[in-house]
């Protein structure tokens, strides 16, 4: 699809707009990780162990999961939530099946005696950070480790806050973990990168974290691979005049409470819904646990903007986030979708829902 950023014009009306720039706000934490992963680099476990101690309060001797540390969190773990996540697991394995099934070897002779083609081989270690250091994201390790399981990867390590639940870690260990380490933050990443005394060097490191993760993974890019920079987390939400205000105030509230830098937003076709929106959401954050996350994040980076039609909200460079969500009436049929859609669907979501 070719893009075409929608113009500046009084079209576009803010009813709330961010009063921080993630982009300006990145500049400190850019410089502070790349402290971190020079002194992990020469320091090895004993730069982990300070910033652990630095950002997580922990104190660490030993950072990976022993086997009876593993066993308890399994016992610990509720009925009906390991249940879950095992439903969970068998899911994301089936998806993971099908798409490997997918990826097949391709030889050709082009020319005689000229053969070209690719293999599909599986990556030999890869590192899995598994962010939770806030709440217990179960659905983290599920996604992340079960596709390296099924991909055959020879080694899969995980990392997570050291203050992670011990539901994390039963998480990460029926996902196909082989090793399970209490490490976060770019601390944890570039671990990963570079290897320490106690962490093996990872060929590939994936999954989502905060801000400084994501710089993290950003800077040691080259000398691993890594699978995009997808934190901290964010939606946005394109809605017309059938949105529910109260239903889209709790998808955006529930992603703003993963990080105060969380990044989230409506645009909407319908300026009462905008309106309504943010009145639910200010309703919401009063009686909310953790409206000291999800509050600082709404006030600093959230933002509503209603637009003139569907072709410009498809359009706007205002849409672009981890996650999209879709909240239209559609007329007939799902499938095909409006054109609109079709236009914004592709773009570079890691999710849409529809």
């Amino acid at each position: 699809m070719t893009r075409h950023p929608v113009k500046k014009s009084l079209s576009l009306v803010s009813i709330k707009a961010p009063k921080r720039d993630a982009a300006s706000d990145n500049a400190t934490i850019e410089t502070l990780v790349k402290d971190i992963l020079s002194d992990v680099r020469q320091r090895g476990d004993e730069a982990v162990r300070h910033y652990s101690e630095r950002f997580d309060g922990a104190k660490l001797e030993r950072f990976e999961v022993s086997e009876a540390e593993k066993k308890s969190a399994l016992d610990a773990l509720d009925p009906q939530t390991r249940a879950d996540t095992e439903f969970a697991i068998e899911n994301v394995r089936k998806f993971a099946e099908a798409q490997k099934a997918t990826i097949l070897p391709l030889e050709i002779e082009s020319l005689p005696g000229l053969h070209l083609g690719h293999r599909v081989i599986p990556i030999e270690t890869v590192g899995c950070y598994v962010p939770g250091g806030r709440y217990p994201i179960l659905s983290a390790p599920v996604m992340t480790l079960v596709p390296a399981k099924v991909a055959g990867c020879d080694h899969i390590i995980a990392c997570l806050p050291p203050n992670a639940h011990p539901a994390m870690i039963a998480g990460c260990h029926l996902s196909g973990a082989d090793q399970i380490f209490r490490v976060g933050g770019a601390q944890a990443i570039a671990a990963m990168a570079y290897g320490t005394e106690s962490i093996p060097a990872a060929d590939k490191i994936v999954g989502p974290g905060n801000a400084y993760v994501n710089e993290a993974k950003r800077q040691v890019f080259g000398l691993v691979g890594i699978d995009q920079l997808a934190g901290p987390s964010e939606i946005f939400t394109l809605a017309d005049e059938t949105g529910n205000p109260e239903m889209i105030a709790v998808d955006l509230l529930a992603q703003a409470e993963h990080d105060v830098r969380t990044r989230v937003g409506l645009i909407t076709t319908d300026r009462a819904l905008a309106e309504a929106t943010l009145k639910e959401i200010e309703r919401q954050l009063v009686n909310l646990s953790t409206a000291d996350v999800a509050g600082a994040a709404w006030r600093d980076y959230g933002e509503i903007t209603v637009v003139p039609d569907e072709d410009t909200m498809a359009r706007s460079l205002l849409a672009r986030s981890q996650a999209l969500s879709i909240l239209t009436n559609v007329a007939g049929p799902i499938t095909p979708y409006p054109q609109w859609q079709q236009d914004v669907i592709p773009e570079a979501y890691g999710s849409v829902h529809i």
